[in-house]
């Protein structure tokens, strides 16, 4: 049975993503006995000298033990980094965290200039100051719009292409922890939602410094706040 929508229907085959990985060879769907990768009886005889599975995986696969999920079991989302069941076996490296600063740096100021453009015509001003008197409401307009526009500016082209203006500029990429896929629309919510929502209420350039600042430290995917709550990770594609 083909796994392919029917002629006609408007929907993309499952695998129309190039950046999506795919199983190794020998993985499900390969000829058994016949495969050009030598094998015997089906179960046994395989050249890595593993049962069951042509990778020696005992039941998965991808190499992983039983009841590990699709990429096996020891790491937060199964394998160990450099392991047969490494979740990055496949991907391009992990992004410089110094990097994707920079791509944010310019995404940020993209995507302000535009919140002061929208804003500017209105007297709407990150404080507005009248003697002794700051009025801050204003700026709490301002910085609730700048949250829109941010999270719909990072979901939407994220959930495309998986990259920003300022990471296409610096050949970076958001992909599924996963399978190296772009982004659903739905993860790249989620992303951008835990990245730019706190911006519009308290501490805005803190949060954003610390849930994108954690990649520095974090291992072993150098995963931000946003990408540990997404699934995903940040590659370099140059």
């Amino acid at each position: 049975m083909t796994t392919e929508p029917p002629p006609g229907s408007g929907q993309q085959p499952p695998d129309d993503d190039p950046f999506k990985k795919h199983p190794p060879p020998g993985g499900p769907g390969s000829p058994g006995p016949g495969s050009p990768y030598g094998g015997g009886p089906a179960g046994g005889g395989d050249p890595y000298g593993g049962g069951g599975s042509p990778y020696g995986g005992g039941g998965s696969p991808y190499g992983g033990p039983p009841g590990g999920g699709p990429y096996g079991g020891g790491g937060p989302y199964g394998g160990a980094p450099g392991g047969p069941s490494d979740p990055l076996a496949g991907m391009p490296p992990l992004a410089d965290s110094a990097r994707r600063t920079l791509a944010r740096i310019i995404d940020m100021i993209l995507v302000g200039l535009v919140v002061f453009l929208l804003t500017w015509p209105f007297g709407v001003n990150e404080y507005n100051v009248d003697g002794d008197n700051v009025n801050v409401g204003n700026g709490f307009v301002q910085s609730a719009i700048a949250a829109a526009l941010y999270v719909a500016y990072d979901t939407v082209l994220t959930a495309r292409t998986g990259q920003t203006l300022g990471k296409r500029l610096l050949h970076l990429r958001v992909a599924d922890l996963s399978d190296g896929s772009t982004p659903s629309t739905q993860t790249s919510l989620m992303r951008a939602a835990v990245l730019w929502l706190p911006f519009a209420f308290c501490c805005a350039c803190v949060w954003t410094i610390i849930a994108g600042g954690w990649s520095y430290f974090d291992r072993p995917y150098k995963q931000g706040l946003h990408d540990k709550a997404a699934k995903t990770v940040v590659v370099s594609t140059g």
